[in-house]
């Protein structure tokens, strides 16, 4: 087994720059996964800046509600704060980045998409993600 094809890996957010603002990812389509590991990093550690994860039951995250207790605070300055939601009760899933503590850069925001059913997955996404799986390279020139 090689981690880059059983994964989805999706950026599903531009960094931000400093502000005190919500930030909303793009929707997750979790149809033909069991998990989803989200993560990013918060530039600024306050008790009221934060990740926590919502769901929704149609595309548009229209009626998107929070996930119980998912709110994850970063303990210091640029720490990577993530959450791992298995086997969500909707079908949609995004992240909410919370900045109302103190104004706060936020770093990219990545889903990794996990069990999924149909495999290999390609991570190849232009522009996005570009990368290589290397099965007993040997030693030698990069």
């Amino acid at each position: 087994m090689n981690l880059s094809s059983e994964v989805k890996i999706t950026k599903v957010k531009d960094a931000e720059v400093s502000a005190g603002t919500e930030i909303l990812t793009d929707e997750i389509d979790m149809a033909g996964f069991d998990g989803c590991l989200i993560f990013t990093t918060i530039a600024t550690a306050n008790a009221g800046n934060y990740i926590k994860a919502q769901e929704d039951d149609t595309t548009g995250m229209a009626a998107a509600a929070d996930l119980a207790d998912t709110k994850v605070v970063a303990a210091s300055t640029n720490d990577v704060v993530w959450l791992d939601i298995y086997k969500p009760l909707k079908r949609f899933l995004r992240a909410s980045v919370i900045r109302a503590g103190t104004n706060t850069v936020v770093g990219e925001i990545y889903a990794l998409q996990y069990s999924g059913r149909n495999f290999p997955i390609s991570n190849l996404v232009t522009n996005s993600i570009i990368g290589e799986l290397h099965v007993s390279p040997i030693a030698g020139t990069a």
